[in-house]
């Protein structure tokens, strides 16, 4: 998947994300976890503003996305920043890093894209071939009951000055995927508008299977927390942050 036009309006989806606080959110739970600093992996780092502000709080960001597109737009941020980063076009299910690092985060559930458990357990292979041992993986992952019950079959609508966009869900048999369709309008007159769309899946799965299958990588689930907060999630959690230390070899 490119995210070819998708690419080029993801931030202006994504304003309410709020990096900052987030990545004070992430940099508590590595200090919390003995991670102060260091190499850090930044997996499906989309247009780089989490590895931007991880970066400014004094890791060494390396940035590892599929889309050539969004990292076209993360080494536009980077050089913005003024701060120095590794943008590496790599599938987190082939990842090929140049050395070892010492922690690694995959934020705003970027892991629900992989097709099925085979996807996600290769993932977690390699960020454990590359992680030191008793290193740090932080991830979080959208949860059955969002794709339930939250995302479903809705549709939503986007309004901007020049963009308008129709977001449509549609939940598989196996309710647990979302197929998601994407509708782009650009203004590019006063009376004339562009079309253009964008394709893609995202598959939740149960907090059972995603210990498994970190027990089954080399790691230990060190903690659980409803997003942004150090709350135990619920059974209406829609997005679960993991806290997944590496074992030693």
């Amino acid at each position: 998947m490119s995210y070819s036009y998708f690419a080029q309006v993801y931030d202006l989806l994504t304003e309410n994300v709020e990096y900052s606080e987030r990545a004070d959110y992430i940099c508590s739970l590595l200090s919390e976890n003995g991670i102060n600093g260091g190499l850090l992996l930044d997996l499906a780092c989309g247009t780089g503003s989490m590895s931007v502000e991880l970066a400014k709080r004094g890791f060494e960001v390396t940035g590892v996305d599929l889309s050539e597109e969004m990292l076209a737009q993360a080494q536009n941020k980077m050089y913005a920043s003024g701060e120095s980063i590794l943008f590496l076009c790599q599938d987190m299910c082939k990842l090929d890093l140049y050395g070892t690092i010492d922690c690694a985060v995959c934020t705003l559930d970027s892991l629900n894209h992989l097709k099925d458990e085979n996807a996600v357990k290769k993932a977690f292979q390699n960020v454990a071939l590359f992680l030191e041992d008793n290193g740090v993986f932080i991830f979080d992952m959208n949860t059955l009951y969002k794709h339930r019950k939250i995302l479903a079959d809705n549709t939503y609508i986007y309004e901007y000055d020049d963009l308008f966009c129709v977001w449509q869900n549609s939940l598989c048999e196996d309710n647990a995927t979302i197929n998601i369709d994407l509708d782009f309008f650009e203004k590019i007159g006063e009376n004339t508008y562009e079309r253009f769309s964008e394709s893609f899946q995202e598959k939740a799965y149960s907090d059972e299977t995603i210990e498994k299958l970190l027990n089954e990588t080399g790691f230990e689930l060190v903690n659980r927390y409803e997003e942004m907060t150090r709350n135990k999630p619920t059974e209406v959690t829609q997005r679960t942050v993991y806290v997944a230390r590496r074992l030693p070899r």
